[in-house]
């Protein structure tokens, strides 16, 4: 029961699920927020902007490019943070899985090899 369940959360298509809905959400109002007390301040402190942290006016139009910066920031840190937190252990997790596989295989073969010179031995003579 435990082995299918275990199957069943480590599919790729369910860990991906997972990351992009669960973790993204989770890790985007936190990273938002940190972008949103620290670096747009800090943005703004750098640019001389005004409260979107730096602004251009071309023929009466405003240019908000702090805004810009500060999303870029987000996606960024989010990012890292989500292939820091989730996917390399994740990863680590199913390079794990697959090796116990591995020599759970190897450790068949070698049976079977017996199996198999045992059964010579006993036909030969």
């Amino acid at each position: 029961m435990f082995k299918g369940f275990k199957e069943f959360l480590f599919r790729g298509n369910v860990v991906d699920l997972a990351v992009a809905v669960v973790m993204g959400a989770a890790l985007t109002a936190v990273v938002s927020a940190f972008t949103g007390a620290f670096l747009t301040p800090l943005i703004t402190l750098i640019t001389g902007g005004e409260a979107n942290g730096g602004k251009f006016t071309i023929a009466g139009v405003d240019f908000p490019y702090g805004t810009f910066i500060d999303a870029c920031i987000t996606f960024f840190l989010t990012a890292v943070v989500i292939y820091f937190i989730v996917v390399v252990p994740v990863k680590k997790v199913l390079e794990r899985m697959k090796q116990e596989e591995k020599e759970e295989a190897d450790e068949k073969l070698a049976v079977l090899i017996e199996i198999r010179d045992a059964l010579r031995r006993d036909s030969a003579s």
